[in-house]
């Protein structure tokens, strides 16, 4: 199977995925526990891409200047700070820690 074909058929399935999301009757989404798990389901998701795109380098768990940048990311969404300020913070932290050789 070449690599266009992987990406057809991959394509062809997300769509019909789709597709099955729209036939399943409304009562059945809005019933409190089929909600409560979708709610849970996606912080659940967003945590574990954190977690691998923070600690993970191929199969190894590695701490670098991701880490910390992710802790200030965190304490200043605690704190409430603008989305932007939170960024540009979490990216500084990471490159002065790279840039003064404390981290990788």
């Amino acid at each position: 199977m070449t690599l266009w074909s992987a990406i057809a058929l991959a394509s062809v399935i997300c769509l019909a995925l789709k597709v099955t999301g729209y036939l399943v009757p409304p009562c059945l989404l809005e019933a409190p526990r089929p909600a409560r798990i979708a709610d849970l389901l996606t912080v659940a998701l967003l945590a574990a891409l954190v977690s691998v795109q923070t600690l993970g380098v191929g199969q190894q768990i590695v701490v670098d200047a991701r880490v910390p940048a992710v802790l200030v990311a965190a304490g200043l969404l605690l704190l409430r700070a603008p989305f932007l300020v939170v960024v540009v913070a979490a990216a500084a932290v990471a490159a002065a820690l790279r840039w003064w050789g404390l981290a990788v």
